[in-house]
């Protein structure tokens, strides 16, 4: 009989492992995909997925084995403050810092966004400022700290690889796990799965009555500028994110890279341009790319997933297309051609077929690109170059938001629900941090 089972070693399950691990209870922690080391897709190379548990997404560390950017904020990211409050959250999130920084984080400098003119200068422009502390540890670092911290809790945990959970049981003060590896009993169920394991999550938590309410789904388009464009904001940090408010819905920047490149990012079977940060690469570009997103709600996630099949997938075309459109020829409502393409003075990171955003993004996308660009000229004093390159359509995915109290637990006792799969964190900050949260409540509550 264990004390807890972690259904998902992602960064919430990772976390509340290692904060578990401190008070000697007898964890099991489980994963669907591989040891760290042992994680590789052709996604990373650009390539198709092959793989039949994508080593992409699933495995020890999740997403945590990306390029590891935590962003330190109650601003964005989740919505973890609701739960614990400001001041709990922030603490949280630092004692997360602190974790990394044991196991080789302070490698790299930790950096600030708040700029307080700026702030200010963005007001008056009707742009909203969001900021953050963030330490950036890049794919490589971030592997080896998750690896450090695999090691310290392989001798005090038991932790199982390529599980698949068929189904959790609630008996009478216990939970009984059905897997692929045999059969185990929890007196607790922490389920971890993160974003991936959405489907998993609904079967299950359906048949466990587990009640569920609407789910949010982020479409946007990525944008790509000459690098130099947003200098006057970029002066003292390495990013910025902005929100811009337009008829009642609040449209935000995502994953600014200077200097970096657009990818494709293959993901629910759909094909999307996503930024790569230069530090991922040997050498940086001219250019800087970043997604302004606008967030849309629905009531189940199988309405939310419609949605985007609709509207990507139509850019995709049945393949990997990418639709990408000059800022000129928009405001001009006129495709771009091949032609133009060859002689424009911003060239393109990521190879794109040259066409009409309008044609295929629905207005509500489009109205909410063409008033920020307008407030983000206003505040750089300076119009948007009119080679600033369009591409459609990027998307940020979350799992349905789940009713639980205060500590994470479902309306079935002992059952609970931690980061990104509970859908009220969608950061790795603050989802390793409601892991830890979930790990000191345990700490306090006597088995």
């Amino acid at each position: 009989m264990y004390d807890v089972v972690i259904i998902g070693a992602g960064v919430s399950g990772v976390f509340l492992a290692y904060t578990l691990a401190s008070q000697s209870q007898n964890v099991l922690l489980i994963d669907k995909g591989k040891q760290l080391h042992k994680r590789s897709c052709p996604l990373d190379e650009g390539k198709l997925c092959s793989c039949d548990v994508c080593g992409k997404y699933y495995g020890f560390a999740g997403l945590g084995k990306s390029e590891g950017k935590f962003n330190y904020t109650n601003d964005f990211g989740g919505d973890l403050e609701q739960k614990v409050g400001p001041e709990k959250a922030l603490r949280l999130m630092k004692e997360v810092d602190d974790v990394l920084c044991s196991f080789g984080g302070d490698e790299v400098k930790l950096y600030s966004t708040v700029n307080p003119d700026l702030v200010k200068n963005a007001e008056v422009h009707g742009l909203q400022l969001l900021s953050t502390e963030v330490r950036h540890l890049g794919t490589a670092r971030s592997t080896a700290i998750f690896q450090r911290i695999y090691d310290v809790l392989k001798p005090r945990i038991d932790i199982w690889f390529e599980v698949d959970v068929q189904r959790i049981e609630k008996q009478e003060n216990e939970f009984k796990i059905v897997s692929n590896k045999g059969d185990v009993q929890a007196r607790r169920v922490v389920v971890a799965t993160g974003r991936s394991g959405n489907d998993w999550v609904e079967e299950q938590f359906s048949a466990l009555g587990v009640k569920k309410g609407s789910t949010r789904l982020d479409l946007g388009i990525r944008i790509e500028m000459h690098g130099r464009q947003l200098d006057r904001l970029l002066g003292h940090t390495f990013e910025t994110k902005l929100a811009s408010e337009h008829e009642g819905v609040i449209s935000y920047t995502y994953c600014m890279n200077p200097k970096g490149r657009i990818i494709r990012k293959y993901q629910e079977g759909l094909v999307m341009p996503d930024g790569q940060n230069y530090r991922e690469e040997e050498s940086g570009t001219a250019n800087l790319n970043f997604t302004l997103f606008t967030p849309a709600y629905f009531n189940t996630l199988q309405e939310a997933n419609r949605h985007a099949q609709k509207v990507i997938g139509q850019l995709n075309a049945g393949g990997d297309r990418i639709v990408v459109q000059r800022l000129s020829d928009l405001r001009r409502q006129k495709a771009t051609s091949k032609e133009d393409m060859n002689g424009n003075r911003i060239q393109p990171t990521l190879s794109a077929m040259p066409g009409n955003l309008l044609n295929y993004v629905p207005t509500n996308y489009i109205s909410a690109l063409e008033v920020f660009l307008e407030k983000l000229e206003g505040l750089l004093g300076e119009n948007i170059h009119e080679d600033t390159l369009l591409y459609g359509m990027d998307g940020k995915f979350y799992s349905p938001v789940v009713e639980t109290n205060e500590y994470f637990e479902t309306n079935v006792k002992e059952l609970y629900v931690i980061g990104d799969s509970s859908g009220v964190t969608h950061s790795l900050s603050q989802a390793a941090a409601s892991g830890m949260y979930v790990g000191e409540v345990f700490n306090e509550k006597i088995l």
